[in-house]
């Protein structure tokens, strides 16, 4: 896994880059953004191909409770990838009510998930 920070102003996203499965379930997900806080970054850009498919199958609540636990923390992430292929109504669903809010965003690519990101507070 790398992390690199990509800052603007005082908006610091960290990007994470890797060719295996970060999280495969909560305490994954709470690992990294322990990680990412030391380095006082409360913004994540990851890659879908990063996180386990059980994610995107909201019947298993492995996203609602990781993305609870996120907000709780107050921490930001952007997932980054290909999410069409998904013909949950449902998971569509969630991925548009969270791309027009401010705290997950589920977008194609790195450059639009980081201007959504650096946009926030």
């Amino acid at each position: 896994m790398q992390i690199q920070i990509n800052q603007q102003g005082d908006s610091k996203v960290a990007v994470v880059t890797s060719s295996d499965i970060i999280i495969n379930d909560v305490q994954d997900a709470l690992d990294l953004m322990a990680s990412l806080k030391y380095e006082d970054c409360y913004k994540i850009l990851l890659h879908k191909s990063n996180i386990t498919e059980s994610f995107f199958d909201l019947s298993t609540r492995l996203a609602g409770e990781i993305l609870q636990k996120y907000t709780n923390y107050h921490v930001k992430l952007a997932i980054v990838g290909n999410f069409d292929m998904y013909g949950s109504k449902s998971l569509k669903d969630f991925i548009y009510e969270s791309n027009h809010g401010k705290q997950v965003f589920f977008l194609p690519d790195e450059s639009t998930a980081l201007q959504a990101l650096h946009s926030v507070n």
